[in-house]
């Protein structure tokens, strides 16, 4: 195990180490941060590639993303398959 980071920089510099390694869920809080920040489009993509590698949280974000047409054009019907995946 690695020491907590002690600065915001260092616990960024983590999390992008863990995305570069597949890590499902640092993949699925960098879509978060994103989201947050108006980002839809990126939010989407980052969630999408978590989703891939089976994670479930970003599934249910890509459902929201979908009905609710932010970052992609509505699609109910996406909507429920990744609501049914999570």
């Amino acid at each position: 195990r690695h020491p907590t980071p002690t600065t915001q920089e260092e616990a960024n510099k983590n999390k992008m180490k863990r995305v570069e390694k597949n890590d499902p869920v640092a993949i699925r809080e960098i879509g978060k941060k994103h989201y947050h920040k108006g980002g839809y489009d990126t939010a989407f993509e980052y969630w999408t590639k978590a989703a891939e590698l089976g994670n479930a949280s970003a599934h249910y974000n890509l459902s929201h993303l979908y009905r609710k047409g932010e970052g992609v054009e509505k699609d109910e019907k996406k909507g429920w398959y990744h609501l049914e995946e999570a």
